[in-house]
């Protein structure tokens, strides 16, 4: 894969993209290349502006074989010409905005994402003289009534982190372009495998890649993939100057584990409808939100965009204090699913999300804003990530935990 461009499928790709047998000992399983510094056989500069293109590697900082070895395997899943790994999810993020945002521009940003990206926007790009705007993404007059000439970014996430509301990424894209802005989205939520977001007018994609591409809860990275130019001035900026790239360790798990992605994608879906259609059933289960739901009220975007509905699931239990009461219950009782923060891991995980606290700290939406978050929402919800355990088990644990 990583001698031709020529497409293949996808259980291919993710095992083979961006790798080969290494050349010096001709081990299949790729390299781990643990080196801070590289011995150079040519005279070249000491900025990382002196490197070519296909010069080499010189210092981890600036490029590293194992992480370009990732790089290659995501941005050919994403079907994107390039891609940039970095240490974290929020150092994709803020490579994104720090790289392309000035001061004087303006962006708007979906104005429920997830809340590291959701703070950065209220509280540190303003202080840069950056003008934000954030925007109910699902509503294009909302989206169309925020650009200005000088929107220079559109950063969206769908499916949002936590409340699985959904944003149409080709009609969103139409408008950015109408005043010449990049699209960035954050597809976290739905994987490289769950939607074509690059197809779809997406400029930059986005992901934790700590969640479903790494798979497994032991690595944290997040990525970038887009055109090739926009990526060189991501690496330039973000990588070389802000300095947060990603561990090669970290790359060679995340790899591994991106090598099945396809299956594990497949698993998730199936498990997550399974327990989405279950929690419907249920007495003390007052909503259920789920794009492969026929329930989700966006259901009909869902099938039309996405391939793959992942396997978040948001659900509502009544209002906040009995929200706190089956959290206890959970942090109790649950055997199987553990109460923990994160998601797209091969365990499944759950975490009670109260609104009012999260307005507080995080989205601070008021008027319709919050009354669409609410819709989706309502006084809080539990967000589940189901892993790859079986559906039966998942059920029973719920079960005994809900009461």
């Amino acid at each position: 894969m990583s001698k031709t461009n020529r497409t293949k499928g996808a259980m291919t790709t993710a095992i083979h993209a961006g790798e080969g047998p290494d050349p010096a000992t001709g081990a299949s399983s790729p390299p781990l290349h643990m080196s801070s510094t590289f011995v150079s056989d040519r005279l070249a500069g000491f900025s990382a502006h002196d490197l070519e293109e296909e010069g080499g590697f010189i210092y981890s900082r600036w490029n590293n074989p194992t992480v370009a070895m990732l790089e290659k395997k995501i941005a050919a899943m994403q079907g994107a010409e390039a891609c940039l790994c970095l240490a974290s999810g929020m150092a994709a993020a803020t490579a994104i905005f720090m790289t392309f945002l000035s001061s004087g521009d303006h962006v708007v940003i979906s104005d429920v994402s997830y809340a590291g990206v959701a703070e950065l926007a209220r509280d540190t790009l303003p202080r840069m003289g950056v003008e934000v705007t954030t925007v109910d993404m699902s509503d294009l007059e909302a989206v169309s009534a925020a650009l200005r000439p000088n929107t220079t970014l559109v950063h969206t996430e769908t499916p949002v982190n936590p409340i699985t509301r959904l944003t149409d990424l080709s009609a969103v894209s139409a408008l950015a372009r109408q005043v010449g802005a990049l699209l960035s989205c954050d597809a976290t939520f739905a994987s490289p495998l769950g939607m074509d977001a690059i197809g779809l007018g997406v400029d930059l994609v986005m992901h934790s890649i700590t969640k479903y591409i790494g798979g497994h809860g032991d690595a944290v990275g997040g990525a970038v993939a887009g055109k090739a130019d926009l990526i060189a001035r991501m690496r330039n900026e973000a990588a070389i100057h802000h300095g947060g790239v990603l561990s090669p360790f970290n790359a060679w798990l995340i790899a591994r584990g991106a090598a099945t992605l396809p299956l594990r994608m497949k698993a998730h879906q199936a498990g997550a409808l399974s327990v989405a259609q279950w929690l419907e059933t249920h007495p003390k289960v007052t909503r259920v939100m789920y794009p492969g739901l026929p329930s989700h009220p966006q259901v009909d975007l869902a099938k039309r965009q996405m391939t793959n509905f992942s396997g978040m699931i948001s659900f509502q239990v009544g209002n906040a204090p009995t929200g706190r009461t089956v959290a206890q219950q959970m942090i109790d009782r649950l055997e199987v699913i553990h109460y923990a923060v994160s998601l797209g891991h091969h365990r499944s995980l759950v975490f009670w999300m109260e609104t009012d606290l999260l307005m507080e700290t995080s989205f601070r939406l008021q008027g319709d804003q919050l009354n669409s978050y609410r819709e989706f929402a309502g006084d809080g919800i539990f967000r589940l990530s189901v892993g790859l355990e079986d559906a039966e088990d998942l059920i029973a644990d719920l079960d005994g935990a809900l009461g």
